[in-house]
């Protein structure tokens, strides 16, 4: 008669190859997207200006906010990103308008030269120079793919992460329990060099 395993040790056992897989996957996905040579929309000036273009817009003075909504246009530089909905924070200082952080909703998709991102969400924070997607993320370089449900790119040092859920973590770890239609796992698609005749 065999030993059933016991429960605690198996739990255990599982939470730490879900854990030893995730840094694998996180750490191939950090790899794929943040070489040297091929940074994530690499050469982007973040401090150039934002133009902005939207079918309907509403001004938020006191809350120092704008909304805009409909076929929604931003661009900064050779860098668009386009959205349902955007909400864009600012400041006054000085007597014109700073913003701060821009977020958007709705089929965000963010393109750059042959680069792009898409998710549900985005977070543009300007002060910090990061870019933020969640929920569907695909991140595209020519015929390269990339999928998972979070990126995270730092236009200053280049370096950009893609977690497989939302909230990164694992859910046998108590992690972030929205999972996305991939399971929770980063997928790919890369092309190769060609054979020379």
């Amino acid at each position: 008669m065999t030993k059933a395993p016991h429960p605690v040790r198996s739990v255990k056992a599982i939470a730490l190859r879900s854990l030893l897989g995730g840094f694998a996957l996180g750490t191939a996905a950090l790899l794929a997207l943040a070489p040297s040579n091929a940074q994530v929309f690499e050469g982007h000036n973040s401090d150039a200006p934002v133009n902005v273009a939207a079918d309907h817009g509403e001004l938020q003075g006191k809350a120092n906010r704008a909304i805009l909504a409909g076929n929604v246009v931003i661009s900064q530089g050779d860098l668009t990103l386009r959205a349902g909905r955007t909400t864009l924070a600012f400041s006054t200082e000085g007597g014109g308008f700073k913003i701060h952080r821009l977020d958007a909703v709705g089929a965000v998709r963010i393109q750059r030269g042959n680069q792009s991102a898409a998710g549900d969400v985005a977070i543009y924070d300007f002060d910090r120079r990061l870019i933020t997607l969640s929920g569907n993320v695909t991140l595209q370089r020519g015929t390269d793919r990339l999928s998972g449900g979070r990126l995270t790119i730092d236009l200053d040092s280049g370096l950009s992460t893609l977690d497989g859920r939302v909230g990164g973590g694992s859910p046998a770890l108590g992690g972030d329990s929205g999972a996305t239609p991939r399971g929770g796992r980063i997928t790919g698609t890369f092309s190769v060099p060609k054979r020379g005749n």
